[in-house]
């Protein structure tokens, strides 16, 4: 490390490390994440950061600092390091317990707002994780009732932590795998991002990915196990009319837009993510 430890060459110490052997796409980040990395090693903004480039940093701040950026250089997300990530404008915290919140997956809160923009309705999220869908859905409609399940007791703490942290604390959290903590409950809206990559899947070799809960990643070998069972059961828990939505990979649209008319659903269509992927798809509950 160099002999100045001033904010500015810390800075670059950080970007230079994350730089060094990393792929094109981790390099291109490599200063902003190390700014990140900085600011919340010292408790600060990252722009006031920019105002303090001749700040002097104290030695165990850089010791602190330097672990982090060792972590991050081996592929662990930014968002554990922190422990934070925004989704819907909202500060979550996250941890390894839970996966990290994706941009394409407001694209399932766009769409659930969109096809219920009533002030009253029932709202289950499917393996909630860190609450993000369900936090985002309670915020932007608060008289919806929004229930939040999960099989992972780790990951409902970190849900329970957010929406207490939120402010949010009329969602109501049960423990358990999709509908089994639910009865016989029946809502408007049951919305999903479940597992949906298959355990022999390259994309599981990610560096990033090593770091995520397995479980909430992938089902096994079939890689619509879960989406195909969320769509079989769902009749069984959505009011005539009321709407299933479900997240799922670029290449699944297909498949499940097919268990979707299967389980008795119309007006079944998929919604492209700002890459242009299928990434949403829906579908109306006709029992008819």
């Amino acid at each position: 490390m160099n002999v100045s430890t001033s904010v500015a060459s810390v800075l670059a110490m950080g970007a230079q490390r994350l730089r060094a052997g990393a792929s094109a796409t981790a390099a291109a980040s490599a200063t902003l994440d190390a700014g990140l990395l900085l600011a919340h090693t010292l408790r600060t903004t990252r722009v006031r950061l920019m105002s303090e480039a001749e700040r002097a940093v104290e030695p165990a701040a850089v010791g602190r600092y330097r672990a982090l950026i060792e972590r991050r250089a081996r592929g662990e997300p930014l968002a554990y390091l922190t422990g934070t990530r925004e989704f819907w404008s909202l500060p979550l915290r996250v941890s390894r317990a839970v996966l990290v919140p994706r941009p394409e997956t407001e694209l399932l809160v766009e769409r659930a707002l969109a096809l219920r923009a009533v002030s009253e309705g029932r709202v289950v999220d499917l393996g909630t994780g860190s609450g993000a869908i369900a936090l985002a859905l309670a915020r932007e409609r608060p008289r919806w009732r929004v229930t939040a399940t999960d099989i992972s007791m780790e990951a409902l703490a970190v849900a329970r932590a957010n929406a207490a942290e939120l402010q949010l604390t009329g969602i109501d959290f049960r423990h358990g795998s999709w509908f089994a903590p639910l009865a016989a409950a029946r809502f408007d809206l049951i919305v999903s991002n479940p597992p949906y990559v298959a355990a022999d899947d390259a994309v599981l070799e990610d560096p990033a990915l090593a770091h995520e809960p397995r479980l909430a990643l992938t089902p096994g070998a079939d890689a619509l196990r879960c989406l195909r069972e969320i769509a079989r059961d769902a009749p069984q828990h959505l009011e005539p009319g009321g709407w299933l939505l479900l997240e799922h990979g670029a290449a699944q649209a297909a498949a499940v837009r097919e268990e979707l008319v299967l389980a008795g659903c119309r007006s079944v269509r998929s919604h492209r993510d700002l890459a242009g992927h299928e990434r949403i798809t829906e579908g109306q509950y006709d029992p008819l």
